[in-house]
This record gives C-alpha cells, structure tokens and sequence, in this order.
C-alpha cells in the first residue's frame, strides 16, 4: 500500500487560487492508500477523517519559528505513515526536510511549476529525487530529473452546464488581480472595441492579494473608469474554485494574458467548460488555433481576435468549444494526473 506526505501552501476549499488542490488531496486519497497533509494554512475543507490534515498555524498567525518547529514535529511524528513525500509549489520544505527525509529513506517528490527560478528552487530540485511540472517553459522542465505532467483539471466539475445560458458578447477574465496577468491590454483591447462601436461586456473577476496587487488593481479601476460607468466593465471579488464552472458557463469568450513560462490552470478550466478562449500563452501554439493566440501586449490584436471570435457563428464557436475539451480531458485531466503520480509514488 502506497503512503504519502503531501506538503503545500494552504487546505481551504473556499479559496479562489489554491482551493483546487482540495479536489487534488481527495482524488490522491482514493487511489494512494494512505495520505496525510501538511499545509502552512488550514481553511474549510470536508475531508474524509481518514486523511490527516496537519497545519503550520498561519491561520492563527504564529510566528515563522512555530512554522519551523511545527514542520520538523510533523515529519518525524507522522514518520511511519509515509514512504513518499509530494512537495507543492514550495522547494524550501525540501531544503528543510530533505537530509532527514534521505536519511529515512523516503522518495521525495517536487512539484514546481513557475516560469522563475531562484536560489531556494535550485536547491530544491537538487535534492528532490523527482521533480514534476506541466509546462516545458517552467524553469524546472529543464532539469534531466523533470517529467511533464498533465494540469489535473477535475473535467467532471469543470463541464458544460446546459442550465446556464451564455450571455452574449460577455468577456470574462478570471483568476488573481496581480501585475503578471497584464489586464491593462485587455481594457486598451476593449476600449478599442467600444470605440469601434463593438457591443461587449467585460467581467472581470479576481481579487489583489499583495500590496503590488493592490496598487495594481487601483490603476486598473482608473483606466476603466470610462467603460465602468457605461456598465461596459464589471469588476467582482474572486469567488472559491468550485463556483467558477458557472461563472466560465456564463460568457462568450474567455481571455488570459499570463505570458509564456506556466500554465495558468483558469485557461484549462474555461477549455474543459467548453468556453473558446483566447491566450497569450505560446505554450498552446499546437494546440489551439492561430486565431486564438494573441500578440503578447499587443492590445490591437486582441481587440482584433475578441472581436473576430464573437462575430463567429454559433455552430462554429460550439465545434471549437467541443474540440477544446477534447484537449483537456485527453492531455490534463485529473484522473490522468494521479494516475502518472502513482507510478512514480
């Protein structure tokens, strides 16, 4: 029987970002046998009781040494229910734990997906035995030790709902109010479309976490102000994971201006909603049709693809919602995810 240590940010189903992994922690215990979870922050969840969920304490705001002191109680306390160790998004636990993980003999797995790599990420990888990302941009995929993976999109949450109607013309971007999603070509992109007389409603859906995010988020109102009181621009604070199927169900077309380095999980989401979408991301350059991949800050072509997309007959936009699933379901599917992760557990 397989048992495993799965390390990561935060178990909180009703986080707009990281409440996926709720989903994740569930399918791995179905199929790995045994599972217990460290996290740095403990939200809600309806985890069954016979997986372990242990939290370093952010929730109740201890201090960075309680972190510490916590984490190296988990590790040695839970020592003998698990043989292999699943880091998420966070080298610096492997640093942490890795002498004693290797000492005891257990396998010790790194998921780092990010575009970045610094010195904790190196060292990290160096001593993980396995490192696992999605996107053959991240700065991981370059290592010898690194196995692309599928996204481990749930597709039976993430589906076509027939009850919900789309709304015509809407435009959603949805995911975290941050500089590095550069929604400010989007607004240029749809000034250029009301200026052109184009019908559009922009909804945009997301909340600033950090400082940056917040200052950023303001200048974003700013340059919306025009579009905004013509109800041609929505801004709404993010909602849990599990609620977005309706949100992504509800428009026309979605849009994500993450550049290149990693793959942004809302894109995949919309795709497996049978939602068209539009991207910058050249990750997708076989995947998706030339018409769909916008010019990175070129707010013209988008405003040009937005508009030629909408135009496009329903039969058309409902093939290409069909074939967009297809990708997900087939290349990054969350069953497919555990599956890879098994054989390597």
């Amino acid at each position: 029987m397989n048992k495993l240590l799965f390390i990561t940010q935060k178990v909180d189903k009703n986080d707009d970002v990281l409440g996926v992994y709720h989903r994740w922690i569930e399918c791995l215990a179905e199929k790995i046998g045994k599972l217990n979870v460290v996290c740095l922050y403990e939200g809600r969840n309806n985890l069954p009781d016979s997986i372990g969920v242990y939290s370093l304490g952010k929730e109740i705001k201890v201090s960075k040494l309680k972190y510490i002191f916590n984490f190296y109680s988990y590790i040695w306390k839970l020592r003998k229910k698990y043989d292999s160790v699943l880091v998420h998004m966070n080298p610096v636990y492997v640093i942490f734990g890795g002498l004693f993980w290797k000492l005891s003999g257990k396998k010790v797995f790194l998921w780092y997906n990010h575009p970045m790599g610094n010195f904790t990420a190196k060292m990290g990888i160096a001593l993980a035995d396995k490192v696992f990302c999605t996107s053959p941009q991240s700065f991981s995929a370059k290592y010898k030790k690194t196995q692309l993976m599928p996204a481990g999109i749930d597709t039976e949450m993430f589906r076509k709902i027939p009850r919900i109607s789309k709304k015509e013309n809407r435009i959603l971007c949805l995911g975290r109010i941050s500089p590095i999603k550069k929604i400010e070509y989007l607004i240029e992109a749809v000034k250029i479309l009301d200026k052109n007389g184009f019908g559009f409603e922009l909804l945009i859906v997301g909340s600033p976490i950090s400082n940056s995010d917040k200052l950023y988020y303001e200048n974003l109102i700013r340059l919306s102000d025009d579009l905004i009181s013509k109800g041609k621009i929505i801004f709404k604070p993010s909602i849990p994971n599990y609620k977005t199927p309706e949100i992504y169900n509800s428009a026309s077309v979605y849009v994500n201006l993450t550049p290149s380095g990693s793959l942004d999980k809302a894109i995949l989401e919309a795709m497996a909603c049978q939602l068209s979408v539009i991207v910058a991301n050249k990750m997708f350059i076989n995947e998706l049709k030339e018409e769909l991949i916008f010019k990175d800050k070129d707010a013209d072509d988008l405003a040009e693809k937005i508009s030629n997309l909408i135009s496009t007959d329903s039969t058309s936009k409902e093939k290409i919602g069909k074939d967009m699933r297809e990708i997900v379901v087939k290349k990054h599917s969350l069953s497919s995810l555990v599956d890879m992760l098994l054989k390597y557990f």
